[in-house]
């Protein structure tokens, strides 16, 4: 019994003390908010009198996320509130970068595909010249995905993209205003229309965000890694109705099934450029129709009938089923895009953050001393313990919060330092409630020693439903609400997680382990003695 008590204390104290040992000497810490840290605040509203609906609004907080992510800053918080989508950017000081960063036009574009080139993965690579005598070019072409109609797909000769033998291509230059480019996909590579953005703080990060000009044939990454020639933009995702489903095709598994509407602007463009990628003519030479949205070719499927009625398209390939779902996404949205304005941009200092991050740190010591010292008073010796448990609590919290930050993004911000503080009332309650229990025991003429085992195994049950409350109460915050409440529901959660891990692997055995040694009950000391 006395063995697996000193294995479960040295397990807590380890997992603590050791891992906030590998965080210091990683020099590794958490991330700090947009409040503590100073950043950018940018919100953005549909402009009045367009139509969009919610899907529109969700993908276009994705695309943001998307670039923001690549960027890499800690923890953006990207969130809707309402019609309204709200992007803070901690670490960003140029406005001009942060509005370059949320700029999304939620349009989709038809472009025909010029050429498209991989990353050199085997030996069936070939090599050409470019037509302009530029140095050769190593290339794999991808094929994308074949579209053809869905009422047809039996009589269409469907190709399997990942099994077609293509020719060599090469990769066309930049234009004159741009530096040369080398092959997509390559390292170093430099394209038309890029630009570089570098985060303050920290490390430097480079990102890439193209910038789409569908009047232009430009080159534009694909989500698959490759990069893509493509012609200038041909038609909208407004050909399509709203009904992209994504769906199990018979025989050649996920894919996408949509509709075409029934006018000129619908099913008449779509068919002058399936005819045109059909036929293969100069516009279209590759047989293949990129799909974009935001600079990013979603797909570039291979067109495989030249005409199609209102019955629809029907996109497959090797897809899975999360891919065939965000096409499908893509193209509902891009049905109805929604477009943004920028309604406000607040630039929150860097000593503004400091300055929050300050105070909060005072208000947090005091507030845990003074708690501390009343634990002290009113526990006398058992006050020991809590101290104890607090210190492997808070080695606890800071080591996951800094791994948090490291592998997810996580940032502290002053919501959440407000939340670790007001956990400390969780904390202290489990304490208390044990405590008592013991006092209880004393009063009825048994020692420390013969109720400590007792006496927590009593309490448990409560510890454990008192602190499921506030974990549960922390849950429901974070899914309903939005903002700094989240980043406050998200440390409460986790601290509370945490105090029943330390409750269980410290504060029992170490009282326990005291009990055992005959010390507690020695004289009146520690104010659980002579109550009457």
């Amino acid at each position: 019994m006395r063995r697996n008590l000193w294995i479960s204390l040295i397990f807590i104290s380890v997992l603590s003390f050791g891992g906030l040992a590998i965080i210091f000497a990683t020099n590794n810490h958490p991330a700090l908010g947009l409040d503590l840290r100073g950043g950018i605040s940018v919100t953005l509203e549909p402009k009045p009198g367009t139509d969009y609906d919610s899907a529109g609004l969700d993908l276009a907080v994705e695309q943001i996320r998307s670039r923001v992510d690549s960027l890499g800053v800690a923890e953006p918080e990207i969130v809707r509130q309402g019609d309204a989508i709200v992007v803070n950017l901690p670490g960003v000081k140029d406005q001009d970068t942060a509005l370059r960063l949320v700029q999304v036009t939620g349009q989709v574009y038809l472009r025909p595909v010029l050429q498209c080139s991989a990353p050199v993965t085997n030996d069936s690579t070939t090599t050409t010249s470019s037509p302009t005598g530029s140095a050769p070019v190593e290339s794999t072409p991808s094929t994308g995905d074949v579209v053809t109609g869905s009422t047809a797909a039996a009589a269409s000769g469907l190709i399997n993209p990942r099994s077609v033998t293509s020719t060599s291509s090469t990769v066309p230059p930049a234009d004159s205003a741009s530096t040369s480019t080398t092959a997509p996909g390559a390292a170093g590579t430099t394209l038309p229309g890029e630009t570089t953005t570098t985060v303050a703080g920290g490390t430097t990060t480079t990102s890439t965000v193209p910038a789409s000009d569908p009047t232009q044939a430009q080159v534009l990454p694909t989500l698959d890694g490759a990069q893509c020639y493509v012609g200038p933009a041909a038609g909208t995702g407004e050909v399509f109705e709203r009904d992209a489903q994504a769906t199990v095709i018979p025989g050649k598994g996920w894919g996408v099934n949509v509709n075409l509407r029934d006018n000129a602007d619908g099913i008449g463009v779509w068919n002058q450029l399936a005819a045109q990628c059909y036929n293969r003519t100069s516009t279209c030479p590759t047989g293949q129709l990129a799909i974009e949205l935001d600079g990013t070719i979603v797909s570039y499927p291979t067109v495989n009938q030249p005409s199609f009625d209102t019955g629809g398209v029907e996109i497959s390939g090797s897809f899975k089923e999360s891919e065939a779902k965000n096409l499908a996404r893509v193209l509902r949205s891009g049905a109805l895009p929604v477009q943004l304005q920028t309604q406000t941009v607040q630039n929150v200092s860097p000593t503004l953050g400091e300055d929050s991050l300050r105070a909060a740190i005072v208000a947090g010591s005091i507030g845990v001393l003074l708690v501390l010292l009343f634990m002290l008073a009113y526990y006398r010796a058992l006050g020991i313990v809590v101290i104890g448990g607090v210190v492997v609590s808070g080695a606890l919290i800071w080591s996951v919060v800094a791994l948090l930050s490291r592998t997810s993004g996580l940032a502290l911000s002053l919501a959440g330092i407000t939340g670790i503080i007001v956990s400390v009332g969780v904390t202290v309650d489990s304490y208390v409630v044990f405590f008592e229990r013991l006092k209880d025991e004393v009063r009825h003429g048994r020692t420390i020693r013969n109720s400590a085992t007792r006496g927590f195994k009593a309490t448990w049950r409560t510890i454990l439903a008192a602190d499921f409350v506030s974990f549960l109460a922390a849950v429901v915050l974070f899914i309903l609400s939005v903002g700094s409440v989240r980043g406050f529901a998200l440390y409460l959660g986790l601290t509370t997680v945490c105090d029943v891990i330390v409750c269980y692997f410290f504060t029992r055995p170490a009282v326990v382990l005291l009990g055992a040694t005959g010390w507690l009950d020695e004289g009146d000391t520690f104010g659980l003695k002579n109550y009457e």
